[in-house]
């Protein structure tokens, strides 16, 4: 029987950590089983080993298969819907408190890389690009609100300073947020996965869950193995199926594509991105892009609802980088590649609690790096009994996709057709 392997994506080329860890066969006992290692997984066992709890990893695939190692590697701040929305949504009182943990998941980011000595690529600041007036407004209005909330470290630019970050005139302006940043999000997972094993958490891999049943302990079960463990979290956001119904209702994957260049001359990369922010534009379908740390342009896009893979990914990426960059016209692809990601139909993450014991953590539609690592100390801490931001989250309705899992799909692509055009009308 074959191994399982990662997407043939750049990140798998150069990750840093290419062990296969063992099966899980036979039982194990522990304190918490974390089903799911990629960044809310791993995130969530770190953390808990860090406070001396035994854990132990399963993942189906291998660590980081998912979004988690195959996303545009750039760390966003704030959540998909914003502070403002989320006050207006939510109420004042769930507003300040999102506030506080707005900025937290680069915070912490930062933190695990500096203290566990990770090797991912970080670079600093991110930029999010206007491509009409009515998308520079909203940046101006956001660079108020999150202000507003104790974030300082903005700059608008305007047309003409924009093109000192980003070598095309396809942008009206935009916001650089310097505590936003850039890393390779597969070895950002792996050094993590690293640092739990040496504080003694075990990782096993190709050991697909495929049974839970709750108790005191509860038992996670594969086809090899069980682990019987006090408590249970699951945390395989678009890669979760048929474990939990209750949940996967609430959520609907989603596919987004990205290619790699070949490695790009010096004065290339210069003429690109001259300071080496990542960037990602203002439109409802976005495209995102950055520079490796070997000087590949990786530039990402396009969306699939029911997260279909498209045939031929160049054919929908190549055009987009094209119309930013037009000078690129004939540069090699090296890599092409797809993941999904897990959208919600209130576009905010999916926090909370089944039973005694069985935590669970979703949906962060299209802001996966930051807010999967912040989930991870929240899921720790109310696990150890402090659940005051996890009651935040948890407060939130969590309503289903209409039409189930048949017509959910062709709901949101009508959506996103409609966005789309608002996308090009500039409306």
């Amino acid at each position: 029987m074959s191994s399982p392997v990662h997407a043939n994506s750049y990140y798998a080329a150069s990750a840093n950590d290419k062990a296969l860890r063992p099966q899980l066969n036979g039982e194990q006992r522990c304190d918490v089983c974390v089903v799911g290692a990629g960044f809310t997984g791993i995130s969530t066992a770190l953390s808990l080993a860090e406070k001396g709890k035994r854990v132990i990893v399963l993942e189906g695939s291998r660590i980081g298969f998912g979004a988690s190692g195959r996303n545009g590697g750039q760390i966003v701040n704030s959540f998909n819907r914003d502070l403002d929305y989320i006050t207006q949504h939510y109420g004042q009182e769930i507003g300040k408190k999102m506030a506080k943990m707005a900025f937290a998941g680069s915070e912490l980011i930062r933190q695990r890389i500096a203290k566990y000595e990770i090797d991912c690529d970080l670079k600093q600041g991110n930029i999010f690009a206007a491509c009409n007036q009515k998308q520079f407004n909203e940046l101006k209005a956001k660079k108020a609100l999150w202000e507003a909330n104790g974030h300082q470290e903005l700059e608008l630019l305007d047309a003409d300073s924009i093109q000192q970050h980003i070598g095309t005139e396809r942008y009206v302006g935009g916001l650089l947020d310097y505590k936003g940043g850039h890393i390779q999000p597969l070895n950002l997972v792996l050094g993590q996965a690293q640092a739990f094993e040496q504080l003694g958490g075990i990782i096993y891999e190709d050991s697909q869950v495929i049974e839970l049943q709750q108790g005191q302990p509860g038992k996670v079960i594969t086809a090899q193995g069980q682990v019987i463990a006090d408590q249970i979290v699951v945390a395989g956001n678009a890669y979760v199926f048929g474990l939990l119904p209750e949940i996967e209702k609430k959520a609907m994957p989603c596919g987004t594509q990205v290619i790699a260049t070949e490695p790009l001359p010096k004065e290339v990369q210069e003429k690109l991105l001259p300071s080496d922010r990542c960037v990602e534009d203002c439109n409802y379908l976005l495209d995102y892009f950055r520079l490796s740390g070997d000087g590949r342009l990786i530039y990402g896009g396009g969306t699939t609802y029911g997260a279909r893979d498209p045939g031929k990914i160049e054919a929908i990426i190549v055009p987009k980088m094209l119309k930013t960059f037009p000078y690129l016209k004939g540069v090699n692809i090296d890599y092409a590649w797809t993941g999904n990601f897990l959208l919600t139909m209130m576009r905010m993450p999916q926090v909370g609690k089944i039973g005694d014991n069985l935590y669970y953590a979703q949906g962060y539609s299209g802001h996966g790096v930051t807010n999967s690592h912040l989930m991870g100390e929240i899921l720790s801490d109310a696990i150890e009994g402090d659940t005051d931001r996890f009651d935040v989250f948890a407060s939130m309705p969590q309503y289903p996709f209409p039409g189930g899992r048949m017509l959910r799909v062709p709901y949101t692509a009508v959506g996103a057709a409609y966005y789309n055009l608002r996308d090009k009308l500039g409306i």
